[in-house]
């Protein structure tokens, strides 16, 4: 049979792991693109001795049933894909996706990541790359001494180069979206991996199609509110103390038993 002990530590675990949340959640307050988790929770199995309809007499039942509560498990963290607040920066490889979407880039081992981190530089040779230095899936290279870098909100780059006096078109930025972003694998390095859960990749024009705008010269912040995530922290480590509390209450009614009984 589960006892109070066993309840109430079941409580501490799944508060432990709500307190690891909200403090990854602060700790990336000014992480570009950051999207903040929730930890979700859920009964764990009921012990029943008698169910709800159960016959109390010959023609009465139990209005109610009688059952105890095995405690509390998490079952999973879940990813909230709110649009974070766009910060001006004025530089002009500075993107931020206005709306859903991600920018895909080629990783090390040859597979595709995806992130909403749009702070972009220029490797030696002209390609646009993240600050890891992962280029674009769609490879973009900037020619060589251009002056002016124009990026339209569908993704179209211009680029005025010496010698030309019209804008040269370089290519176009495209995005990517899920069916399901909160399905996607967290990689670290504000990288994200396709799974099952979040579907095939949908490739596309920004502003069309679902797609969100790019705007040049800012950049997505982070869409976590210290002010909840402080409630949060306060609210998650009172119900621990009332927790242990639960486990010396316990521990001293078993104690007063063994001595008294």
């Amino acid at each position: 049979m589960t006892t109070a002990l066993q309840i109430a530590r079941s409580g501490l675990d799944a508060l432990d792991q709500r307190m690891k949340t909200i403090s990854n959640n602060l700790a990336n307050v000014s992480t570009t693109g950051f999207k903040k988790d929730r930890a979700s929770f859920a009964t764990l199995m009921y012990q029943d001795d008698r169910n709800p309809g159960a016959a109390s007499g010959p023609d009465t039942q139990y209005a109610s049933g009688l059952g105890t509560g095995t405690g509390v498990r998490v079952v999973g963290t879940e990813r909230i894909h709110q649009q974070g607040t766009l910060l001006q920066t004025d530089n002009a490889l500075d993107l931020a996706i206005d709306g859903s979407g991600f920018f895909a880039v080629q990783m090390p081992d040859g597979t595709i990541g995806y992130t909403r981190d749009g702070g972009f530089k220029l490797s030696a040779n002209g390609e646009i790359v993240t600050a890891a230095g992962l280029r674009l899936a769609q490879p973009l290279t900037i020619p060589d001494g251009a002056s002016q870098v124009v990026i339209s909100p569908d993704g179209i780059v211009t680029a005025t180069v010496p010698g030309q006096a019209a804008p040269v078109e370089v290519g176009q930025l495209q995005l990517t979206r899920f069916l399901n972003p909160a399905g996607l694998m967290p990689l670290g390095d504000n990288l994200y991996r396709e799974t099952a859960g979040s579907g095939p990749p949908t490739l596309g024009v920004a502003g069309q199609a679902g797609m969100g705008n790019i705007r040049q010269g800012m950049l997505e912040g982070s869409n976590v509110s210290t002010v909840q995530e402080l409630v949060d922290m306060i609210e998650t480590q009172r119900a621990y103390e009332i927790n242990a509390k639960v486990i010396n209450a316990a521990d001293e009614m078993s104690r007063y038993v063994v001595q008294n009984v």
